[in-house]
């Protein structure tokens, strides 16, 4: 028999930097959570553990999803398109990198396609809860990072988070801020829209502070049918956010 009390919830992305925090933040979790991972190489399976409930699948071929996706509750949907640097440039005497996408792994496949494919199996199994995470930008359509190897990966995600929106599904939309590899739990976390927090100077957030939003996100109603940028003050200004009802509960903006 299925263990009622728990909730299954799947990390696309797992293999990632911050699928990695929020797989392993589930799985510290075994009284509330039954955590499964999905990555897209047998590499990244190995690199972050090897368990059983880390599956191999890619998000671009809807059919290899389907199985992994039926019998969850939730899905955390952390796949993106990764940008690689060109070589050649000189980056100590001030030259720019240029950057591009392998072939078939542009935004629009992974982060257009990719994305729409996991919340239409989602959709057709029953999934009770989409969390997505996105990036802040995206009202921007000349955003520097659109122009990373041409490939408009903000506008590409926009697509993406429009449709889950649509989609009639419970789902919870962060747009997070500039990435930092730092420890989490110690910030006070910020929440906005239209990208406001942009232009102030606190516009981004530890990949620890997003996995922990992510989770909290499962837990509160306040959370579902919103969408929202996310930042956090430097640490030591303000007071670490503990308190993630009242934090979603600011949160007005569908989309």
């Amino acid at each position: 028999m299925a263990d009622l009390s728990r909730s299954t919830v799947l990390v696309t992305g797992a293999g990632g930097r911050t699928g990695q925090i929020v797989y392993e933040k589930l799985k510290q979790k075994t009284d509330q959570y039954v955590a499964k991972g999905l990555v897209r190489t047998e590499e990244s399976k190995v690199k972050i553990g090897g368990a059983e409930d880390v599956f191999v699948g890619d998000i671009r071929n809807a059919d290899s999803i389907v199985p992994v996706i039926e019998g969850i509750d939730s899905l955390i949907i952390l796949t993106s398109a990764v940008p690689k640097m060109k070589p050649g440039a000189d980056v100590i005497k001030g030259e720019r990198p240029e950057f591009y996408f392998e072939d078939g792994a542009y935004p629009e496949q992974v982060d257009w396609i990719g994305q729409k494919n996991q919340i239409d199996a989602a959709k057709a199994a029953g999934v009770k809860h989409i969390v997505l995470v996105g990036s802040m930008g995206g009202t921007n359509p000349n955003h520097p990072l659109n122009n990373l190897g041409k490939g408009n990966i903000l506008i590409w995600k926009r697509k993406a988070e429009q449709y889950l929106a649509d989609s009639g599904l419970p789902y919870t939309i962060i747009r997070a801020g500039g990435l930092q590899d730092k420890e989490g739990d110690v910030r006070e976390l910020l929440v906005g829209k239209d990208d406001e927090l942009l232009k102030t100077d606190t516009r981004s957030i530890t990949r620890a502070d997003v996995a922990e939003v992510c989770i909290q996100a499962l837990r509160f109603e306040e959370a579902k049918f919103k969408a929202f940028d996310l930042a956090s003050k430097p640490e030591g200004a303000g007071t670490p956010t503990k308190d993630f009802k009242a934090l979603f509960s600011q949160i007005t903006t569908r989309f």
